[in-house]
């Protein structure tokens, strides 16, 4: 179980554009927005990263770097990064499974083609949304076991503008006897 303001899972993937990621690396003002995808299968995830391209000049504006990543091959990310119109997000692809499990993402198997006609992988992850301190500290995590219901990105910059004023700690890092 992953805890807030306990060390992030090594993650190191290919991008489209931008060389090899490592968050071990990066180097973000505040914090890295790592924000795993299903794959090109899925429609509600070029509408999500839609929404996170669109949102990302406002995150960088925080100094919160972005990445979206999925365990689809180098040709599958490169037509969801057409299909979003990405020109600011980064897409990272070749997400090994191990990995996103050591993330605590889902797991899930191929049911066949989805409702716009592409073929699921046969394994994938599910969504997970993840902001990462400089430190490779987890400060905010959301995952799914379904592709529905996803954290708002519009509300996540509202509340950075809370979390930068106020120096807001992570919550959620109790893991002590009850």
């Amino acid at each position: 179980m992953l805890i807030p303001r306990q060390a992030a899972p090594d993650l190191q993937v290919s991008t489209l554009s931008h060389g090899r990621f490592d968050l071990a690396i990066e180097q973000p003002e505040r914090m890295t927005l790592v924000c795993f995808y299903r794959g090109l299968h899925c429609p509600i995830c070029a509408n999500y990263l839609k929404e996170l391209e669109r949102l990302t000049p406002a995150f960088r504006e925080r100094g919160v770097n972005t990445i979206a990543i999925s365990s689809d091959d180098e040709t599958r990310a490169k037509a969801m990064a057409e299909k979003t119109g990405a020109s600011q997000l980064r897409f990272g692809y070749g997400l090994s499974l191990q990995v996103a499990r050591r993330w605590g993402l889902y797991i899930s198997a191929s049911r066949g083609k989805t409702s716009i006609g592409i073929e699921e992988p046969p394994l994938f992850s599910e969504p997970g949304v993840f902001l990462v301190k400089p430190d490779c500290t987890i400060y905010y995590l959301s995952v799914q076991s379904m592709p529905f219901v996803r954290p708002s990105f519009a509300e996540m910059v509202q509340a950075l503008d809370f979390i930068i004023k106020n120096d807001y700690p992570a919550r959620g890092e109790y893991f002590g006897p009850l």
